[in-house]
This record gives C-alpha cells, structure tokens and sequence, in this order.
C-alpha cells in the first residue's frame, strides 16, 4: 500500500530452501528489495565482482561466501567455522586474498563460552581466486603465547591488497593498537609501523590519563598516505603514514566525554564539496561512559577537515522518530558504507534499519531514504549491523543477528 510520501510495506521472496514470503511488513522509501537471505548474524560484508563475503558475529559460523551475481537469487558456496568462545565478524578481499579477524569475544557476547587454551588472535589470511574454496595460508597471531588471556587479537581492519591496517591487542600495550602489516607475501605477513595513543604503552613506563582500556584503536581506514582512525572512547585521530615506519599525529579529535558513546568509523569522503574535504564519522551506540548527560541514542558527525590539523565539527544528524528519553542499546547509529559512490552515504542504523543520508549540502545532512526490515526470527528487533554496495550500485544489508538483504535504490 503506497502513501502519499512514497512508504511502502512491501512483501518478496526469501531464499532459503522452500522459499516462502519475507518481509511483509517491511517499510522503504526509495528502495526496491530484491532478495533475502537467510544467514547467521553478520559483523561485516564486502562484495567483490558477484561474490560477498560475510563476517559472522558468533561461532560455530565464521566467514560465509555467497555468489550474488544474480541478486534474486544468492547461493551459499563456501562457509569457515570459528570455535567456541571467538568470532571472525570482519572481513576484506582484494587481489584474490581474503582477511579475517581472529578474536576472543567479550565477556557479554561470549556468554560463559570458553574459547579453546591453544587459540591465538590474529588474521585469518586465505587464498580466494577461488572463492567457493578458500585456501587457508597462514594465521597471522598477535601473540606467540598460547591461551586467550594473553591477547584477544584483531578487532576491526583495513586492506589495500598489499598492506594491511589493523587495530591488534599487543602485549606491553593497554587496549588496541594501530598497526601495519606488509602481505607482500601472504604467508610471512611483515610489520611495517606501529602507533598507539600515549599511555597505552604501558611496558613503557606511560601512564593513561584515562580508566581501563577504553582508549584504544577501533578501525583504521586508508585514504592516501592518512590513516582516519576511530580510537573509541578516546575519539579520532588522523595519522600521516607517508613513511609507513613512522606513522606521525596529525590531529587527535574526542568528544566523548560530554558524549558518552564511543566513536565507530572515520569516513573520509574522497572528493571536495564546496571545495573543502569532509568526513562522516559514527560513534556507535554501545559502551555509553557513565556520568555523562542521558542522550536518546547515537548519531552521525560531519567534519571538515580542510585544514587537518584543525577537524571541526560542522553537523550531525539525528533520528526525527526517536523518542528523546534514553534508548537501549544498539538503538541508534553504527556504520556507515564504506565504499563512497556520491554524496549519498547508506548508513546501518541498527534498531532503525538502513538510513540514506545526503550530505551535499555538508552543514544540513538529511535522510532522503530508509528501509526499515521486519524483525529477524531470533531477535528481538533489527539489528542493521553493516552495509556495503558493489558496482552495480546495489545495496547489501546485514543484520547483526540474522539475514542479509540485497536492495536496489529506486
């Protein structure tokens, strides 16, 4: 049924076997969904040349393949498991190799599950030309040490083909790190530099102005010779890495506190608008630091960074139909695509499904689009989790919990 606003609930065919009606009740504007796919909950989601590869959030499942070249129909072609107690929920390809992250869930997601004593974190490295049978080369470790209490290995990450920008626990150091990786070699991965915020290095004698080990590297992301690289509790900085040994500050950003949430991405948009540079930066809406003024939920910030030294936040856009008392968790923003095809960036909105915001006008983002899927058998409401497109501009979904969705814009 249509509105005069153009939102529609809308009903098509899932893909598991027996196919059957999916989505009855699932609201766009400005989408036409193709297909859904029944898969386990997904951290993570890459589309190279019709085929996605899938970061699973929790064990036995680890990194799924899935030819999606013809979008009405995905076929599952290979799938990697993951042992008790770990995830494998990030993933990246290029050049016929896939990386994924190998880490020891958190305290609240490993819900009593012991990972095995000889697992060690790290990257899973495998050899893809093939994609419906992964090779494994090596697992990279952040640790030669045996046994999960040592390390919890890699988080989220970055990959070039060539080199590899990761955010590793590391012993000597309080929470996670940058690091570079050369896979020039895929079999002997080389480190090539390494950063961390003063006060992580604690085998150093540095001392952290700051509790625990929330000021660590979340995501680093390469644009040319910068690393934009969300540092979590402990906000954002912008990293030089012309000589990747030596990775220089070039500025460091936190706004948390007064915000209590942690930020997520640093999305630097590759192209000039109104002939200055921004950047879309999420903070994600978990982990809120106590003491700060009770918000709803989560949102994104528009940073110019024309002059880098100097980022200024400029905007952020929020949820209209999000009631102003305090939400729970995984209510509001997490991810934006990190693939910038225009001005025009998806963003998985967790509990509110997928936003499309139009930052052309920089100072006055605003949502020109949404889907909002029904709620996966499972959970208890969406969990939009990540969202990528390919090159043919469609538009891939990923619940945290379960389902992907392949949408075309209309």
């Amino acid at each position: 049924m249509s509105s005069a606003r153009g939102i529609r609930e809308v009903a098509y065919v899932d893909t598991r076997q027996g196919g059957g009606v999916r989505n009855a009740h699932a609201v766009r504007r400005g989408f036409e969904p193709l297909a859904w796919h029944d898969c386990a909950g997904g951290g993570q989601i890459v589309v190279e040349k019709g085929i996605a590869y899938v970061g699973n959030m929790r064990n036995p499942h680890g990194t799924m393949v899935i030819d999606v070249s013809d979008p009405k129909h995905p076929k599952p072609l290979a799938e990697i498991a993951m042992p008790i107690g770990t995830h494998s929920h990030k993933v990246r390809v290029a050049n016929g190799i896939m990386l994924t992250n190998r880490e020891v869930l958190g305290e609240r997601a490993a819900r009593g599950e012991t990972p095995p004593e000889d697992f060690q974190g790290g990257l899973g490295i495998y050899d893809v030309s093939n994609p419906a049978k992964p090779k494994l080369i090596t697992n990279w470790k952040t640790t030669d040490k045996p046994g999960p209490s040592y390390a919890r290995g890699v988080h989220r990450f970055d990959f070039d083909g060539r080199y590899a920008y990761i955010s590793p626990t590391w012993d000597g150091y309080l929470g996670n790190i940058v690091m570079i990786l050369d896979l020039g070699n895929p079999a002997r991965p080389e480190e090539v530099g390494r950063w961390w915020l003063p006060g992580q290095w604690t085998a150093g004698n540095e001392k952290p102005a700051w509790k625990g080990a929330a000021h660590k590297c979340h995501h680093p992301l390469r644009y040319g010779n910068r690393l934009y690289t969300s540092y979590w509790h402990g906000g954002f900085v912008i990293l030089d890495i012309e000589d990747m040994a030596k990775p220089k500050l070039v500025s460091h950003v936190d706004w948390s506190p007064p915000f209590p949430w942690p930020t997520h991405t640093c999305l630097r948009i590759p192209f000039k608008i109104d002939n200055r540079d921004f950047m879309v930066v999420s903070d994600e809406d978990v982990v809120r630091l106590e003491g700060c003024p009770p918000y709803p939920s989560s949102f994104l910030w528009i940073v110019d960074i024309t002059d880098e030294k100097h980022p200024m936040p400029i905007a952020t856009f929020q949820l209209e139909d999000i009631p102003p008392e305090e939400q729970p968790y995984m209510t509001g923003c997490h991810q934006p695509c990190e693939k910038v095809t225009g001005t025009e960036i998806p963003v998985a909105w967790f509990a509110h499904g997928l936003r499309i915001i139009d930052i052309s006008r920089p100072h006055a983002p605003k949502e020109v689009a949404h889907f909002m899927p029904d709620v996966p058998e499972g959970s208890t409401r969406v969990q939009s989790n990540d969202v990528t497109v390919d090159e043919r501009g469609l538009i891939y979904l990923l619940d945290r919990v379960r389902g992907l969705h392949i949408l075309e814009r209309v």
